[in-house]
């Protein structure tokens, strides 16, 4: 194993652009997999159709397959400044399955060239509970919010013993911190929420969240109550003044009862309606509309548009990135290439939405991040690129960050950028 860890550093050191663990710059990924880096399609699709995608470009930010540390759950967010914009993200290390260290944050001013050494987030650490456990915050997203000039970054509660993930949690919520005009952080603070059958676990971890011009937030939440083994979605209408959420109504209530329900939702708004993609157990994914954020179609499962056929998806997020006048989904799911995968969670896709329906527009899907040999050519053991984050930078680049989560190599995986180059505007 130590072979192929050297043989993958010296292949991420050939353009000489790594400056080590503490500071991230950037290296291609093109020789890492030449040719990977394409539209693929499971089949063929038929009858193309364009999009505004030009090129996709990856790159590392963080180098933790071999040396320093594995950053994971890197999340992005553009912040405006009359020096320039600023891109800050949230990360956290990795070291078993779903054991995340303290939240930590880094910022570029130079459009992701390279990045300052992360920084721990204030209340976003660990906190002992007596007798080998503890809780940790995990699944954190930063927004600007331009109403307040304000950063706000929500995450959830997580517990460990003796540094595993615990089984049973406790009861969870959201959690959150807010970077202030002044550019120092606020004290960490719960989301609260008195709906009994919330009981046991309400969560925006992961979701992308809409900011109304008033100021006003439209958080996606899932939510489940003691003895009842599925989780369902909703929305939640909220204040926030810069220092506190305040949750003022909720919307309508989504379900799916196999196994685990309905789990990670994201929002975006797109030409006056607001969609809602979801994370399932039930072998798909599924999206639904809404006019005004809180009364929601029925959810329907992500289908091709040129077939109908439904999408193989295994319990994974899926998060909205829109351009112009497209809008866009971001996912894994099933092909022949990858059905040895965990939960198919690696090549990350790309795909235009068709909103009329809405589904994806199959002859318009292309590659994020090519699934890259695991250990041994077992595709058991490649890194897995399930968790993951879009934010548009300017008018002509968006990005998607990912960390590998690589059990394979002890969970020592490279932080990735993914810079999506569009196509000028006619």
């Amino acid at each position: 194993m130590s072979g192929w860890r050297e043989s993958q550093e010296r292949l991420l050191t050939r353009r000489g652009m790594l400056r080590g663990s503490s500071r991230g710059a950037l290296v291609s990924l093109a020789s890492l997999t030449p040719g990977l880096c394409r539209s693929t399609f499971a089949d063929d699709p038929g009858e193309k159709t364009e999009s505004l995608i030009e090129s996709i470009q990856q790159e590392v930010i963080f180098p933790g397959r071999s040396n320093g540390v594995s950053w994971f759950h890197p999340r992005a967010c553009l912040v405006p400044g009359a020096a320039g914009p600023e891109v800050l993200m949230t990360l956290q290390s990795i070291s078993g399955s779903d054991v995340f260290g303290p939240v930590h944050w880094t910022h570029s001013t130079d459009q992701g060239k390279t990045w300052s050494a992360p920084r721990p987030l204030t209340g976003l650490g660990r906190k002992s509970l007596g007798a080998n456990s503890e809780v940790g915050v995990c699944d954190v997203v930063p927004e600007y919010h331009p109403q307040t000039k304000s950063v706000l970054a929500i995450g959830h509660n997580v517990y460990y013993a003796s540094n595993v993930l615990a089984r049973p949690q406790g009861k969870r919520w959201p959690v959150y911190t807010v970077r202030g005009p002044d550019l120092s952080w606020s004290e960490a603070q719960p989301i609260e929420w008195d709906n009994p059958k919330a009981d046991e676990i309400f969560s925006c971890g992961c979701s992308q969240r809409l900011t109304r011009p008033n100021g006003d937030l439209v958080i996606p939440l899932t939510f489940g109550s003691r003895g009842i083994p599925h989780r369902s979605v909703t929305t939640a209408l909220c204040d926030f003044d810069g220092k506190t959420i305040r949750i003022r109504k909720t919307g309508t209530v989504l379900e799916n009862k196999v196994r685990r329900g309905l789990l990670e939702p994201s929002l975006i708004s797109f030409q006056g309606r607001d969609y809602l993609t979801i994370r399932a157990e039930d072998g798909r994914g599924y999206v639904s509309t809404s006019e005004d954020g809180l009364k929601w179609q029925a959810q329907k499962p992500w289908s091709w548009h040129e077939t109908g056929e439904p999408l193989e998806m295994s319990t994974t997020q899926q998060h909205w990135l829109s351009h112009a006048d497209e809008l866009y989904l971001v996912y894994n799911r099933r092909t022949e290439e990858n059905k040895d995968v965990i939960r198919w969670r690696a090549p990350l896709y790309i795909a235009k939405v068709d909103v009329s329906s809405p589904s994806l527009i199959r002859s318009t899907e292309k590659v994020v991040f090519p699934m890259l040999p695991g250990i041994g050519n077992d595709p058991k053991k490649v890194a897995l690129m399930g968790n993951f984050h879009p934010v548009t930078i300017s008018p002509q680049e968006s990005w998607v960050t990912v960390g590998e989560n690589f059990p394979a190599n002890q969970y020592r995986g490279n932080t990735l950028l993914a810079r999506i180059h569009w196509k000028p505007s006619s």
